[in-house]
């Protein structure tokens, strides 16, 4: 078993004319031999974006990306035909499969910040699809929010976004100054690796790590650390929960 923090200081940095980025994981020219991926987790990237800024169309295949609004509102277009705009505490997967260009910009006047996720589908090639959740159905009581998940995720609550990727699930939860979210299988899916990503806010020490403050992640791997963790919130805090077969 084993536990690990990932400050967001130590992340990669993009950045370009109204656009920063900090990449979790490899991307582009940014390598780290021990960063590669997580699980079927490809991409994690933290973006902030100018009013109408963003990245213009362009190609993906074979991934199921996720893209959760944290701040503004994000207009998404692509060659399905969305045209969409996803505001705050929207969620989106867009299947990319055997192809599909899109499009992504903060909406005019609105100053933005997404995260998005890239995992690797169980079956390449699939036709592309898109959905979202708008606004997500994310609980404001402290209980974690199943928003989407692969095959073989069995709780007690159907997800509004099925993702191509056996054993992947996302839970999002918002929890207040105090409050606590156990990791233990009694409120995430069962799985082997937890990806818990603190959107906003802060969590407090704990038994098995150092506090934790936005932009940093926590990742428990095996079933006896995530029994033990119990994370708790130092102030008003959201968190990303990532659960991988």
């Amino acid at each position: 078993m084993t536990v690990e923090i990932r400050r967001g200081m130590a992340r990669f940095t993009s950045r370009d004319a109204g656009r920063l980025t900090r990449h979790a994981l490899s991307f582009g020219p940014h390598y780290d031999p021990d960063r590669l991926r997580l699980g079927p987790m490809v991409c994690h990237d933290d973006h902030v974006l100018g009013a109408g800024r963003g990245f213009e169309t362009h190609h993906h295949e074979d991934l199921e990306i996720l893209t959760w609004v944290v701040e503004g509102a994000v207009d998404h277009s692509d060659s399905l035909g969305t045209d969409r705009r996803l505001a705050a505490g929207s969620l989106a997967l867009l299947s990319a499969g055997s192809g599909v260009e899109h499009a992504e910009t903060a909406a005019p006047g609105v100053p933005s910040r997404f995260v998005q996720t890239w995992l690797v589908p169980d079956e390449p090639g699939r036709p592309p699809s898109y959905a979202a959740t708008t606004p997500a159905p994310v609980h404001l009581d402290g209980r974690a929010a199943l928003l989407a998940a692969g095959p073989g995720v069995v709780v007690g609550e159907d997800a509004p976004l099925r993702l191509g990727t056996t054993g992947a699930a996302l839970q999002v939860v918002r929890l207040q100054a105090g409050q606590e979210l156990a990791l233990g299988p009694d409120t995430s899916p069962p799985g082997s690796l937890r990806h818990v990503f603190v959107t906003t806010g802060a969590l407090l020490r704990f038994s098995l790590a150092e506090p934790l403050s936005a932009g940093d992640t926590l990742v428990v791997d095996g079933p006896e650390a995530q029994a033990a963790a119990t994370v708790v919130a130092a102030v008003s805090t959201e968190l990303m929960v990532w659960t991988f077969a």
